[in-house]
């Protein structure tokens, strides 16, 4: 993979895409005071070190999918192999390799019960724990790479808020635009309309009525190594059920926090922390955990490595 770092133009970039992950150059460059043309070789070589993806994210929550988080205890050997089998499946929102590979932490989108018969059958497979996921407290992306603009410019590029209106019922095109929008948020729409075999305003209009809908959104994955964040952990904690909102709301509130939700079984509190290093993960977990109230037990899983973040795997 090709070395890479980022400038402040970079940056303001990334910040801008998380905002509106499909915002065409032309309106990003007057925000921005840079030119189209030096956005689009920025984003194009950012692209192609691999290290970016702009990708189109459903909520299947919105269409009667659960979300079962599922841990997986498995033989350090065959850990990678699985890894990748379980990021090729669409039913895999991301899949993260934990504990030096001892572990799989995954998180499944499926309509009802999580597939557990054929994972607990996988003869790599020593043990599996899963949780169902009951509440999201995230309402925001990781504050690490949303700090490169400023309060005018964010004001300026923030999409009007969306309204949900209940249960939404797929249809034929959206059983196909989704995957080309998962594979490449910033697909042209001729290049989806042929790829669907719709015509251009047809995708053109059926994209902006999903986003409307806020069944569809767009994420730009980018390695927090790059903003000089090195450390990433999966924290499991068990929260007094009387202060599991508070401890939940105030977390997700943190700089620190990727992610933060509420799950069944006895650590009924899942955060994803991205830190600067070892001595910050220290810091958070004997500092700021221990003087929050309700923390009954904790348990910090580093992250090894990502198979899957959202975005399909490029060799799909």
């Amino acid at each position: 993979m090709d070395s890479v770092s980022l400038d402040v133009v970079d940056r303001r970039l990334l910040h801008a895409l998380q905002l509106d992950g499909r915002a065409p150059f032309s309106r990003l460059a007057p925000v921005l005071d840079v030119s189209e043309r030096t956005l689009g070789r920025r984003y194009s070589r950012l692209l192609a070190t691999g290290r970016l993806r702009v990708t189109g994210v459903a909520d299947t929550r919105r269409v009667g999918n659960a979300e079962w988080l599922v841990r997986l205890r498995v033989r350090p050997d065959a850990t990678a192999a699985l890894a990748r089998a379980l990021s090729r499946r669409a039913d895999t929102a991301w899949v993260t390799v934990v504990s030096s590979g001892a572990e799989i932490a995954c998180l499944f989108r499926v309509p009802a019960e999580a597939p557990l018969s054929e994972l607990a059958r996988h003869p790599a497979v020593l043990a599996i724990d899963v949780y169902r996921v009951l509440r999201h407290f995230m309402q925001h992306r990781w504050q690490g790479r949303m700090s490169a603009l400023s309060a005018e410019q964010v004001a300026a590029l923030r999409t009007p808020p969306q309204t949900g209106a209940g249960p939404i019922v797929l249809s034929d095109l959206d059983e196909r635009l989704l995957p080309m929008l998962a594979a490449d948020g910033r697909a042209a729409y001729p290049q989806l309309a042929r790829a669907v075999g719709w015509s251009e305003s047809a995708v053109r209009r059926r994209v902006d009525e999903l986003r409307r809908a806020r069944l569809l959104g767009f994420d730009v994955e980018i390695d927090p190594a790059l903003f000089g964040f090195t450390v990433q952990s999966l924290l499991w904690l068990t929260v007094s059920p009387g202060r599991l909102v508070a401890v939940a709301n105030t977390l997700a509130a943190d700089r620190e926090a990727a992610f933060v939700g509420a799950t069944t079984g006895a650590s009924n509190l899942l955060v994803c922390l991205v830190c600067r290093d070892i001595d910050a993960l220290y810091h958070y977990t004997t500092e700021r955990i221990a003087a929050l109230d309700g923390i009954e037990r904790m348990e910090v899983s580093p992250i090894s490595g990502y198979a899957k973040r959202a975005a399909p795997p490029r060799s799909a």
